[in-house]
């Protein structure tokens, strides 16, 4: 069919420099091994954390659900698709974030953009983080509101924003607690205090943090000890929690103001019973076995001590996102690809993921990954640096 010509021009120059990469069909369960190719391979691309996506009890949890509610809900919340176990799951999960209520949506992309869509006006301005995620990015594109970028993690930059913006009736600075691609912690006591100070609402999305960082997995807001002084957490389930949606916790005020006004959530369909079941007992498990965030940060530095002294630059990762940073698109694909002829799926991350340079293969450990998997795949690493000549 004649119309996309541009497109295939455009799709033909990613594969001349090197950065067209096609999808890669997993055929298996989400474990520490998956099954690519018919081949069983180290995965360290998944967001995993906890090695939930498997636990007995959420597997368990899912069927009861199915059996006795069905495989759908058939409506959106607000009209005849909010079962009793939606409400009850946000009551435990609004509890477990030590906030007064949370309102859950498909993913965390739709969460932020449910909230920065809502409840800002041409009268405010929200403030962001250059590095956040791009579901925030596309959330402020879709309001109203002016926008101010500071320069990453610099709270000097963060504070001439707050300083230029007096005027506006509202003022909502927003950032990751955990930056996705390079795994560093956002300075969220710095940030909290400048907000008060200059009277702004803050916003932390705490997407790789649930789960990892935090009493239980509560997140970056309980790391620093901040519960009840910052004003918006959102979060996803489709990581440490291991199945899907995301949700906004705040007061009962933003959770009754976005189910009238938040559109993702006014003309999406609620989550399936299958998925809210599992979610709730995520938290249950969150809460009864500590020693699986334990076990993952444990992994997280042997992985990490191992990449450095086998020479890779893993850049200012503090979490179990360690990036091995290689600078070129081309090159981070061809490091990639080597990885997993040698038994380990991590994947190369190329511009607009992450700007022009910065390429990398990020790797993401989890509890279930065992010391010898992890040598193996630090063996693989090794290898494949120096073919390639990156060690």
């Amino acid at each position: 069919m004649k119309g996309f010509e541009y497109l295939e021009q455009e799709l033909q120059e990613m594969k001349e420099e090197g950065v067209f990469r096609t999808l890669v069909p997993i055929e298996s369960d989400q474990g520490a091994k998956v099954t690519i190719n018919g081949k069983e391979v180290i995965q360290l691309s998944s967001n995993n954390y906890l090695g939930l996506t498997n636990h007995p009890r959420m597997k368990d949890a899912a069927l009861k659900a199915v059996e006795k509610f069905g495989a759908g809900t058939g409506s959106v919340r607000t009209i005849a698709g909010t079962f009793s176990m939606h409400e009850e799951f946000e009551k435990k999960l609004a509890k477990f974030k030590h906030t007064e209520a949370t309102l859950v949506l498909q993913s965390g992309f739709t969460a932020n953009q449910a909230i920065l869509s809502s409840i800002l006006t041409k009268e405010d301005v929200v403030i962001s983080d250059e590095l956040n995620h791009a579901s925030i990015i596309d959330g402020i594109r879709l309001t109203k509101a002016a926008r101010k970028i500071y320069k990453h993690v610099d709270m000097e930059s963060l504070e001439e924003a707050l300083k230029e913006t007096q005027e506006y009736r509202k003022r909502l600075v927003v950032t990751d607690g955990v930056f996705s691609m390079d795994g560093n912690i956002a300075p969220l006591p710095e940030i909290v205090e400048l907000c008060e100070k200059y009277d702004a609402l803050i916003m932390v999305d705490d997407a790789h943090a649930s789960g990892v960082l935090g009493s239980n997995g509560r997140g970056t807001v309980d790391h620093f000890n901040l519960n009840g002084r910052v004003h918006i957490q959102v979060g996803t389930l489709s990581k440490a929690i291991g199945v899907l949606g995301g949700y906004i916790a705040s007061t009962q005020a933003v959770r009754d103001y976005l189910i009238h006004k938040g559109r993702p959530f006014l003309f999406s369909t609620s989550h399936p019973p299958a998925v809210t079941a599992a979610c709730s007992e995520a938290i249950d498990i969150l809460l009864d076995e500590p020693e699986r965030m334990e076990r993952l940060w444990e992994n997280a530095r042997f992985l990490k001590d191992g990449l450095k002294k086998l020479g890779f630059e893993t850049g200012i990762s503090e979490t179990p996102i360690t990036p091995v940073v290689v600078g070129d698109g081309a090159k981070s694909h061809q490091l990639s690809d080597k990885l997993l002829s040698y038994g380990v799926f991590a994947q190369g991350i190329a511009f607009p993921t992450v700007p022009k340079g910065a390429a990398r293969v990020r790797t993401i450990v989890t509890a279930d990954h065992t010391k010898e998997l992890l040598q193996e795949a630090l063996d693989a690493f090794e290898k494949a640096g120096k073919e390639l000549g990156l060690i």
